[in-house]
């Protein structure tokens, strides 16, 4: 699926609202999400199975270490408000997050990242906005823990230690190898690099 900025028309004698221009996007058109980040509209279409499927994948490690209980939850596509603007705002594909999200409501859907511990997105058309522009939103955000499923050059982007507009610890692994995030979220996880990587790839046919 790719990413594209979106133009859109609107009343000049009306307040500009690039909430109100995402809110008409995604109601012409249903499945798409739509995000604000650093005052830009991030447009992108419905995944596709093998993205889901490595989504899937990715869960079941979380909830196997507890992390769907007791402090914590796993959840999918939760929006974060971002201090990068007025309006900013990301729908990460998976997150987790403390168990007491529901308190830390902001506005337009999105809640306070001083609740999330870790963000994850799977690549798929926008594979830049998620190693690029979204590493610096999250950064500033200050969320512990961003994690990304390349699918283009297969592999696990984990980044930590957020100071700033980028994190201090950035490593990249391959299939072969097994990771085992930071225990700050919450649990031990170990993540297979390959499992990850194959489930994010089309099925032959």
């Amino acid at each position: 699926m790719s990413a594209a900025s979106v133009e859109q028309p609107f009343d000049a004698d009306e307040p500009f609202s690039l909430t109100a221009i995402a809110d008409e996007i995604m109601e012409r058109h249903p499945g798409y999400r739509v995000e604000i980040i650093a005052g830009h509209l991030l447009v992108t279409p419905s995944p596709d199975a093998p993205h889901a499927r490595a989504l899937t994948k990715l869960m079941r490690p979380f909830i196997a270490a507890g992390l769907d209980d007791g402090e914590t939850e796993v959840l999918q596509s939760v929006a974060i408000k971002l201090p990068t603007g007025a309006e900013d705002y990301c729908i990460p594909d998976l997150v987790v997050v403390d168990a007491d999200i529901d308190d830390h409501f902001i506005e337009n859907n999105a809640y306070d990242p001083v609740c999330f511990r870790l963000v994850l997105e799977v690549t798929s058309g926008n594979w830049r906005d998620d190693l690029k522009t979204k590493v610096g939103a999250y950064a500033e955000a200050k969320v512990p823990v961003y994690l990304v499923v390349d699918r283009k050059h297969q592999r696990l982007h984990v980044l930590t230690e957020p100071a700033g507009s980028e994190y201090a610890n950035h490593r990249v692994h391959a299939p072969g190898e097994t990771v085992t995030l930071p225990d700050s979220i919450g649990a031990e996880v170990a993540l297979d690099v390959e499992q990850i990587i194959r489930a994010g790839q089309k099925k032959a046919d």
